[in-house]
């Protein structure tokens, strides 16, 4: 990977498949992986907020990341999410990860406890220094109730190991400021806003989308590079309804049932306090993701 895209260009945030008693499923997992690099996918987050992160436990954790590396290793670049509101555990988890072989780690700003700025940069800088992995940041206020600052990103951007950061704030205006003054490589973390997040010098995206249109997406940011800007403004046009599919309602929910109906993975089970798509949410996502051109059968 390149300095520009230290992670790669398309990196899917991937869903944790299931059995119906609960536990994790590792072959799924294994299929799955492939299936997403196979289609587009440069890239994949274990274990972020779409993986169900905060309802899978340490062991379960290892075990997946370490199923991932031996299967894709090599062929794209893993990521692995240390999202927690607990420092220490965070810590852990990053530290878990470089143990199974990953080639990054997710620092997720805190949730729920609301700590000061101060509080933050030191919560990441932490995870930061846990491991000497590349470190992409996971800027996510919607989640975590309070978005970094600018002055945290400065102080941030100084430590070696972070090289990156997953912008889900919406903010784009701010994005491009922030790029230049940081030099840490940006990825959209709103699959609708990828083009326009290229357009502020974006690297790429972190995408739940790319479970099912990898390939479009990956041709979208092609085309854009290339100065093929027509092309690039018709596929994010086509790519709108397949976003508002894979959004209309708990995006991990849907990529995982997105999965079953392509026949990628057996089933679409959840752990609470996320539920399962029924049978009637099923077939209204069929419907939607074959009007946006996706070939579910």
């Amino acid at each position: 990977m390149t300095t520009s895209r230290p992670f790669g260009t398309v990196l899917t945030a991937m869903v944790t498949p299931m059995h119906a008693d609960g536990t994790l499923d590792i072959d799924g997992a294994v299929t799955l992986a492939k299936h997403l690099v196979e289609h587009g996918s440069d890239g994949l987050v274990i274990s972020g907020t779409t993986g169900e992160a905060p309802t899978t436990h340490a062991p379960e954790k290892a075990e997946l990341t370490a199923a991932l590396v031996e299967a894709v290793g090599g062929r794209a670049t893993l990521i692995a999410g240390a999202g927690s509101n607990d420092t220490a555990h965070a810590v852990m988890m990053a530290e878990q990860a470089a143990e199974a072989g990953v080639d990054g780690v997710l620092a997720l700003v805190p949730y729920y406890s609301k700590p000061s700025q101060k509080g933050i940069v030191a919560h990441l800088s932490a995870i930061a220094g846990a491991t000497d992995l590349p470190v992409m940041l996971y800027d996510i206020p919607g989640r975590t109730g309070v978005a970094l600052s600018d002055e945290s990103f400065d102080s941030l951007a100084q430590i070696e190991t972070i090289v990156a950061n997953k912008d889900a704030t919406g903010d784009v205006a701010a994005a491009k400021d922030r790029i230049a003054r940081t030099g840490l490589a940006w990825y959209s973390g709103d699959d609708p806003l990828t083009l326009e997040f290229l357009r502020e010098g974006a690297a790429g995206v972190v995408s739940v989308s790319a479970h099912v249109a990898g390939e479009r997406i990956a041709a979208m940011i092609a085309a854009y590079d290339a100065g093929d800007t027509a092309t690039a403004d018709r596929l994010h046009e086509e790519l709108l309804p397949v976003h508002d599919a894979i959004f209309s309602g708990p995006g991990a929910a849907n990529a995982k049932a997105a999965m079953q109906l392509l026949g990628v993975i057996p089933g679409r089970h959840m752990r609470l306090p996320l539920l399962p798509l029924d049978d009637d949410e099923y077939s209204s996502l069929a419907s939607a993701l074959r009007a946006a051109g996706v070939p579910i059968p």
